[in-house]
Formats: C-alpha cells, structure tokens, sequence
C-alpha cells in the first residue's frame, strides 16, 4: 500500500503579511506531479488544509481546484480538520465527496469508523482522527477524567476497534512529545498540548500534522510528520520541504522516503554590511535580510528592495541594536524622553531613522497628548 502524506498546506497564509497565493498554486501544482507520478494508493492530508477557520474565497477555491484535481487521478483522498480549521466547514458535504473518493473526517462523535482498502497483502483500515481538544471528547466519556490533551487523545484512541492483526493507518493532527518546532506553529507553553507517541504504538504508521518540520518522533519512523510543502516562517530558510511517501508492505514492513518540493520563491536570510548585500545577484525570493553597519544607511529597506522586491523584513546587528535588546527597568526607561523612545522603537522596526519631518510630527503629537492629559 503506496501512500502520500501530505499536511499543512495553510491555503491563504501570508509570510510578514506577503500573500502567498502564487506561492501556494506552484507547490500545489507540484504535489499533483509528484502524485501522478507516484501512483500511490490514496493520499492523506493530515490537518491545516487552511490557515483559517473561515478562509477566503480565493484560497477555497484553491483548495477546490487542488482536490478536484487530486480526485481525476483516481485515488483515496482522506483529509482530517487541523487547529487552523472549521471541523464543521472541513466535514461539510462529506459524505456525498465519499463517492468520488474524497473521504473528510467527520465532526469528532466519540467514534471513528475505519476506511478500508485492500492491496496484494490484504486490508488496510485507515482511522481519520480530526485535531480534539479535551473540551471537544469529554461529553462523550463521561466515567473518565480527562483532563488534559493526551488524555483526550488517548480516550478517542482507545474507543476505536482496531484489528491489531490487520494493517491499520492513523491520521491525526496532535503535538506530540519530543517533536521540534519552528516559529510558524502555534504551540502552547508549557507544553500544555502534548500527546505521548505511545498512544500509536499499535498503528503500522500514523500520518501526523501540526509540526511543520518533516521529522520521525524519535527514532520511530511509524510516527511521523511530513512537514509543510512551503518554508511559512524564516526559521525554515534552510530546512528543505518534501512529500512524504510511504510503503506498507506486510504487516510490520514500513519503508518510507521523502520527494523533493521545489518552491516557486526560496525564503532566505542574508546577513553582512549594506554594500556587501548590494552586491547580491537580483532575487525575487523571499527575504529577510539583517544588515550588520554600525552606521544605518538612509532608507535602506526602499533602497534594497529595487534589488529584492520581495524583501520583507530589515533590521539591524549593530551595537545600537544589541544594546537595545537588553530589557532596561523602569528607572532608565522613565528618564529619557518620549520622543527619544519612540524614535529607537521606530528605528528597531523599520531599520530606518526618522526623518527631520517624522521627529516634528512625534513631538507636536506627544505634546498635544500630555496637554489633553492635563
């Protein structure tokens, strides 16, 4: 049984509030490539189809396009509803998809039922397990104290009648314990979401979305994340995106291996003096770009982005900034003036200076508010 793992496509998410819509058709465009050449057996996607609950029209139909094209190539498609999105929207209209082959999990019910498909070794039940919350599974186990995330996980799991002499295949969209993160995740501190992997011990692969680098969970690799098909943060400018393939053979035989994605735009970070930027090749990709000069140049971000358009973040390493980043207390923030404050703050953030012009208009506007206070 020849699986794709796809999960956290977050159709409609923006990187420093740069629409990705371009970005997103390309490596979707990709994934149907590779899935047509591949010729899997289904295709799962694991959660986070959307980067929000209520999507915009533009990445709804994209996502339409996507899974229309997915579904003319003839195989399963299961999708599970992630954190990012509507368990209701995500299930609507699911049962009429079931006759194409699109198989959505349903609004968590205190059961899941398995999809079954069979190969040359036999069947394959596939458990669709939507993203849950404590909240969302305690109405339906009451004589059980569940508390917490790996309670919730645990219970659902443990409700589901599985055929342990059979092959079974779990998606599901959790953080679970011992997996690293990246800036473009919303994990809770304390590590109030965790799930112990030993809650899938009994599944031949569990298919997991959540964590958008593509990583085994220790050194299981029957528990993995496939990652997301684009870098959505700089943490992962030099981490490579991929689908995930999975080979199950006879029961206990997993082999699984990870295809190339090639972005239409490379999220990079470049670091040095502002010359030595300027000498870079001409680059649309994605940049952030920390500039090392202990004197700031004037309008160095409208400056750079006539070489890089799709520059997206400056800032500065210099020994202004760094002192800067140090947390002074109260005493020697209450000293120094209004305007002097703002204008570092101003500064920090847009890797530029006020202009003469800028600093008349803080000073009037802080006056003309200390004067109304009084």
């Amino acid at each position: 049984m020849k699986i794709i793992h796809l999960s956290d496509l977050h159709i409609g998410k923006k990187l420093r509030e740069m629409p990705l819509v371009e970005d997103q058709r390309h490596i979707l465009g990709k994934i149907l490539d590779i899935t047509s050449q591949e010729q899997p057996d289904c295709v799962i996607i694991a959660g986070d189809i959307y980067d929000r609950s209520a999507p915009p029209a533009e990445a709804v139909a994209m996502f339409d396009d996507f899974l229309t094209s997915l579904a003319e190539l003839g195989k399963p498609v299961m999708l599970i509803s992630g954190n990012h999105d509507s368990p209701e929207r995500i299930a609507f209209g699911g049962r009429i998809m079931e006759k194409r082959g699109v198989y959505f999990s349903p609004v968590y019910s205190g059961k899941v039922a398995p999809i079954t498909l069979t190969d040359q070794y036999g069947p394959v039940d596939f458990w669709l397990l939507p993203f849950i919350r404590p909240a969302t599974v305690r109405p339906f186990f009451e004589d059980m104290q569940i508390q917490t995330y790996n309670d919730a996980v645990s219970a659902a799991v443990g409700a589901m009648e599985l055929d342990k002499s059979r092959r079974n295949v779990i998606a599901a969209h959790q953080f679970v314990t011992g997996a690293y993160c990246c800036d473009s995740e919303e994990i809770s501190v304390g590590g109030t979401e965790n799930v112990d992997a030993a809650i899938f011990a009994d599944f031949d692969y569990t298919a997991l979305g959540h964590i958008h680098n593509p990583q085994n969970i220790g050194e299981n690799s029957a528990i993995r994340y496939c990652g997301t098909p684009l870098k959505y943060s700089f943490s992962e400018a030099n981490r490579d995106k991929s689908v995930t393939v999975v080979e199950l053979c006879q029961k206990g035989q997993l082999e699984i291996r990870q295809v190339p994605l090639e972005p239409l735009h490379e999220v990079r970070e470049l670091r040095g003096s502002f010359q030595e930027i300027w000498q870079e090749p001409y680059s649309e990709d994605l940049l952030h770009i920390v500039l090392t000069d202990e004197e700031e140049t004037p309008d160095a971000l409208g400056k750079l982005r006539v070489r890089f358009p799709a520059l997206l973040h400056l800032e500065y390493d210099n020994k202004r900034t760094r002192a800067l980043g140090t947390v002074a207390d109260g005493a020697q923030i209450s000293s120094r003036a209004p305007s002097v404050l703002f204008a570092e703050f101003y500064s920090l953030r847009n890797g530029q200076e006020l202009t003469e012009e800028q600093s008349q208009f803080v000073e009037s506007l802080i006056k003309e508010i200390w004067e109304g206070e009084e």
